[in-house]
């Protein structure tokens, strides 16, 4: 792909290459990364990596993480083993649609399993022009889909996390709780006074805890938005400047 950025996550500590047009990753991933209570010596494997942004975060934030992906869009996984090289994180990433994985990744388990699923239903949405980020944001694999691979690929007690949008949290929710227990949903909301328009979402294989909603994480300062000022929360400026963890409450 020879059309393409580098862009600096994390205040610069990551470098990231992505496709100058087609979907290019915000905030999402590096929340999602946030969000992960992993510990050194654990492995990660995130389905439908893009460029590599949110298991890269994560390997930063957390040394000596064992981590993998999956990614169906070759160029988009070229650029995700690309963006590991040059940020010295080792990361083994497949090309493989998540419905049909390879042999070698059928046969290990993970503390952790992460994804940023497309958000949209093109059921009720339009479909984005560049096959890119079409492929990226449009709902081709049924969500229950992927939160029956992320499943099936944990070990014992292993944690599941998704970042998805509000509106497709019941879709979420009924696909995860026949799999996984305990539970556990972060709203992020735009503003104080705004309903939230996305949910980090967690569970655990073998869990028994109660379900739990949190109060939502607010990301922005202010009550509506003021041209091109930043207006992060210290919270969020924290996370996305410096890597902090969002640590889901005790």
């Amino acid at each position: 792909m020879s059309d393409t950025t580098v862009n600096a996550y994390l205040d610069g500590a990551l470098m990231i290459r992505q496709p100058a047009k087609g979907y290019r990753a915000g905030v999402d991933p590096v929340l999602l990364a946030a969000s992960i209570p992993a510990k050194c010596g654990q492995s990660v494997l995130e389905l439908g990596c893009g460029v590599g942004t949110a298991v890269l975060c994560l390997a930063h934030r957390v040394p000596g993480l064992s981590v993998a992906a999956v990614e169906l869009q070759s160029e988009y996984a070229q650029l995700a083993k690309e963006n590991a090289q040059k940020n010295n994180v080792v990361l083994d990433v497949h090309v493989a649609d998540l419905a049909r994985l390879p042999t070698e990744l059928r046969q290990k388990r993970f503390d952790h399993v992460i994804a940023n699923p497309p958000y949209f239903d093109r059921a009720a949405s339009v479909s984005a022009a560049d096959q890119g980020r079409e492929t990226a944001m449009g709902e081709r694999t049924s969500l229950d889909q992927w939160v029956a691979v992320a499943a099936k690929r944990l070990q014992p007690r292993g944690y599941a996390t998704f970042i998805h949008r509000a509106e497709r949290l019941p879709d979420l929710l009924e696909a995860m709780g026949s799999r996984l227990g305990s539970l556990q949903v972060m709203p992020l909301q735009s503003r104080h006074g705004r309903d939230p328009g996305l949910v980090l979402v967690r569970g655990r294989k073998e869990g028994r805890a109660a379900f739990r909603l949190h109060a939502p994480v607010c990301m922005h300062e202010g009550t509506h938005h003021d041209g091109d000022k930043e207006s992060y929360t210290a919270q969020l400026r924290a996370i996305l400047r410096d890597g902090v963890a969002l640590n889901f409450p005790d």
